[in-house]
């Protein structure tokens, strides 16, 4: 673990914090340039099923008590789909990201199943230092994106 992701706590979500998961979930996903205009046309793109967090999919990751980030799977037949990866803007870059993934990996991992991510075209080197592989091209609501494994 980085020097930066030391005090990291990865744990999974309480239901009590849906709400503020999505905010956050609007924070990352509004200050990514590409994907704004998009998400602004389409509100209903933002949301965060309770259902999700009551089936133990939804993890997050805190510091000293204070939500950075979350990331979210889905149980698919044949692997675990990374279905949102989401950290404060501000927090980019400090390995909260990659610590969310490694530990959509170690839960992959330990169903036997491969994770799996349809990734925003500009996440795609994100997604290769975290042990992805290109897998090949998706479509998606807006847009065309990379479909991804580790």
């Amino acid at each position: 673990m980085s020097k930066r992701a030391e005090a990291l706590v990865i744990r999974l979500a309480r239901l009590d914090e849906r709400e503020a998961l999505e905010a956050l979930q609007w924070r990352a996903s509004l200050a990514n340039e590409n994907d704004r205009p998009h998400l602004e046309a389409h509100p209903d793109a933002i949301h965060l099923p309770a259902e999700q967090i009551e089936r133990s999919e939804v993890y997050v990751a805190e510091k000293h008590g204070l939500t950075l980030g979350f990331a979210a799977v889905v149980q698919e037949v044949d692997h675990l789909e990374l279905d949102g990866l989401f950290v404060e803007p501000d927090r980019w870059r400090q390995g909260i990201g990659a610590a969310l993934v490694e530990r959509a990996a170690h839960e992959a991992r330990r169903r036997g199943l491969t994770l799996m991510v349809v990734a925003n075209l500009h996440a795609q080197a994100f997604y290769e230092r975290c042990g992805f592989t290109l897998e090949g091209e998706a479509q998606t609501r807006f847009g065309p994106a990379l479909r991804m494994s580790r």
